[in-house]
């Protein structure tokens, strides 16, 4: 490793972050406390030291670094930096001293363990002004403080007065004795750049000396702070590390070297200087106490003098000296950006793409009235085409999925094909009311017609929701469902004839029978209705977010469903109405049924009154037995079939009638609750009367603001995440203007 020859300087309680770019100086400087200086090129700001430090190669690579932080992406990309660290007293201020010959030190009066940081850097044609950039864990009220600090210099040599009146701001301890501030070290940054065509492109960081032990000066904390600052830097895997080390310590107490061999084994953006080699000469030269206030051209004379005698002049020229060290330091340096330029350009696109992603999470940017209506506008036209597709049975949207065939209908996610769902309710209805909607069950028999029969086509399975109705049925034998007609009749009698039934008994029979219709039509209009909810309520979280979801249900869905609900509910009513007229009946499968029923009766009759007038007779022929009809038993018999009861034969009459009647009706009103009630009110224009483009078009801007307009959260997410997609496109760009033609 090179040696120099140093001066032992007292350590600058913050880390010196020097950083100088061909155009005007950005706000996003590295962390800390930062000033920014702005000169031409040709005033006291400029060195020829920093000149030397880049080749035309090396000014061209880092002219895409330059670009990149231009564009401020020092905030987001670990952008590559030059940082000088080692151990307190070991000669790290002077180096970068004499690196850039810009005149870092501070007065003695500075508490020796004190810790500022500054960033130089220089713009083209703007006045100098230094920037204190404070560390996150400040309060507001120091925030402010340190925002409002403003000074400027004209000239290098002014730097160690800027430097002490900064950390004088931020509360360092700058008095003898360090008797005048509160702290020893700080995290804030003082930043001070340098910008013009003619200015080195990178940045310096002067960090602070590690201390290994407490002291009166620096409490356990500060010696914390100070591995924990120095560990933040040399980790950073785009950072140069200029160890150094003192010739004075022995390498075993040297702990800068473990740090950078801790996080770069193969040496490859580690530099090594061993400074103060003249402590371990004999030869009474004079000692770097000696040249503290000697110029920088004196200190390289003597340097040259230094190394041009004794064994140091067997020492390769290449490995002595402030010159030498610059041109070694400026290959180290072109050889790590041009490697990293690469890592640099994936990494950039890595997160413009994240960034991109994370701003289509946040969904349409909403902000203005006319930003909010035009993107609830696609909300509902989005909406509109997921239900409209449900309820006409079109499920190739992806909002539909997979079917589940383990689950139910109304399972979450079956439930999406809305149709099929309703389709299925539909049929589970109809088969309910078949079965289990009369209230009394008359089974039918050989000879006489009942409300079911085991010749009736096989009915569906009924789910258990829809099977509980069947504790609301009565079953009655034919003789008990006779006497049942004959008690009503006798309470409905008129001034008909005997044999004759009042017509209102037909009425009272229907009534009774169909007690139960109303409450089982409202139990499925109501599950029909929560289906119907459920379902435009996954439909409108499908195309937006929760909250923007839930706003649009409170201000628009929830009344609309409500409305339609209410509309069905006012529908059945009426059905039950009509129910509730006298009977009246235009089909002719009625009289059919009627006709049916007597004439099994009537066959029924025929052929007991056969079976009982039936003997067998000898054959004269064949001596065999012959069935014959005995007139005699026949006309005993017929005598026999008159009905002393006159109200009998009129209750059957009236009970097959009633029968007949019921299965026409209960058909009838099967398909007008499916039809009028849940297809009108339920189904049909469920898209547009919940959410639909007009609805949006009718909303005031205060409603629309309501349920559109953005979180705050949510905007200031947006805001930052398009000011970083701004500077990583930018970046982009920088790199398809300049990279190419590096590679």
């Amino acid at each position: 490793m090179p040696g120099i020859k140093s001066e032992p300087l007292d350590e600058l309680p913050f880390p010196v972050d020097s950083s100088a770019s061909d155009d005007t100086p950005n706000d996003d400087s590295d962390g800390g406390m930062s000033a920014e200086a702005a000169m031409p090129p040709a005033d006291g700001l400029q060195t020829a030291s920093l000149d030397q430090l880049e080749s035309k190669d090396y000014r061209q690579v880092l002219d895409v670094v330059d670009r990149l932080r231009l564009c401020g992406l020092g905030s987001i990309l670990q952008l590559p930096q030059l940082v000088v660290c080692g151990s307190q007293s070991a000669g790290k201020s002077s180096v970068l001293e004499a690196i850039t010959e810009v005149p870092f030190h501070r007065k003695e009066a500075f508490a020796p363990d004190s810790r500022p940081k500054s960033s130089c850097a220089a713009t083209s044609g703007s006045p100098f002004a230094p920037q204190i950039v404070h560390d996150k864990s400040r309060s507001e009220a120091e925030i402010a403080k340190l925002e409002a600090f403003s000074q400027s210099i004209n000239d290098f040599s002014e730097l160690p007065r800027l430097i002490e009146e900064a950390a004088e701001a931020i509360d360092l301890k700058t008095g003898d004795n360090g008797s005048t501030g509160n702290k020893a070290f700080s995290r804030d940054v003082l930043s001070i750049e340098i910008a013009g065509p003619d200015k080195l492109q990178i940045t310096l960081v002067d960090l602070p000396g590690l201390v290994n032990s407490a002291t009166k000066d620096h409490s356990k904390a500060d010696v914390e702070l100070i591995h924990e600052l120095v560990q933040d830097y040399v980790s950073e895997g785009r950072t140069i590390m200029l160890a150094v080390i003192s010739a004075k310590d022995d390498l075993g107490n040297q702990g800068i070297l473990d740090k950078c061999q801790a996080v770069d084994s193969g040496g490859h953006r580690t530099l090594g200087v061993i400074t103060k080699p003249d402590y371990i000469m004999s030869t009474g030269s004079q000692t770097a106490e000696d040249q503290i206030d000697a110029s920088f051209q004196e200190r390289n004379q003597s340097e040259a003098s230094f190394f041009g005698s004794g064994w140091y002049r067997d020492l390769a020229a290449n490995q002595k000296g402030i010159g030498h060290l610059r041109t070694r330091l400026a290959q180290l340096l072109y050889r790590h950006l041009k490697k990293e330029l690469p890592n640099l350009q994936a990494e950039l696109n890595s997160k413009h793409g994240k960034v991109e992603i994370d701003l289509q999470g946040l969904g349409e940017k909403r902000s203005t009235a006319a930003e909010q209506k035009r993107f609830l506008m696609s909300v509902s036209t989005a909406y509109q085409d997921i239900v409209n597709s449900a309820v006409n049975g079109h499920y190739e949207h992806d909002f539909f999925g997979i079917i589940d065939t383990e689950k139910g209908f109304e399972d979450a996610g079956n439930m999406r094909r809305l149709r099929a769902a309703v389709q299925h309710m539909n049929l589970q209805f109809a088969s309910q009311m078949r079965q289990l909607g009369h209230k009394f069950r008359i089974m039918a028999t050989d000879d006489a017609s009942g409300t079911n029969s085991k010749q009736d086509l096989p009915e569906p399975e009924l789910l258990a929701e829809y099977a509980k109705a069947k504790s609301l049925q009565k079953n009655l034998s034919r003789p008990d469902a006779v006497q049942w007609v004959k008690n009503i009749l006798v309470r409905t009698r008129g001034r008909e004839l005997p044999s004759n039934f009042n017509l209102l008994l037909m009425s009272q029979l229907f009534w009774e029978q169909t007690e139960h219709w109303e409450g089982l039509a409202r139990v499925y209009v109501d599950r029909v209705n929560a289906l119907c909810s459920a379902f435009v309520e996954v439909a409108i979280r499908t195309v937006v977010d929760e909250e923007t979801a839930h706003k649009v249900q409170v201000a628009k869905i929830d009344q609309a469903l409500k409305d339609r609900c209410d509309g069905a509910v006012k529908e059945l009513p009426l059905l039950i109405e009509d129910k509730q007229r006298p009977p009246i009946t235009y089909d002719p499968s009625y009289t059919a049924a009627v006709q049916e029923s007597r004439a099994r009766k009537t066959k029924a009759k025929f052929d007991a009154l056969v079976d009982q007038a039936k003997v067998n007779v000898p054959d004269g022929d064949s001596g065999k037995q012959k069935p014959m009809l005995n007139p005699e038993v026949l006309k005993n018999v017929l005598k026999e079939l008159t009905e002393p009861d006159m109200d009998k034969p009129s209750a059957e009459d009236a009970l097959d009638c009633q029968l007949a009647y019921y299965k026409d009706k209960v058909k009838y009103f099967i398909a007008a609750v499916t039809d009028q009630v849940i297809k009108r009110h339920l189904l049909h224009r469920l898209a547009k009367d919940t959410l639909s483009p007009m609805i949006i078009n009718d909303m005031t801007d205060a409603e629309v603001g309501y349920v559109a307009a953005e979180p705050d959260e949510t905007t200031h997410r947006r805001e930052f995440l398009e000011g970083q997609k701004v500077m990583l496109e930018s970046g982009q760009e920088a790199f398809r203007k300049v990279l190419g033609s590096y590679k």
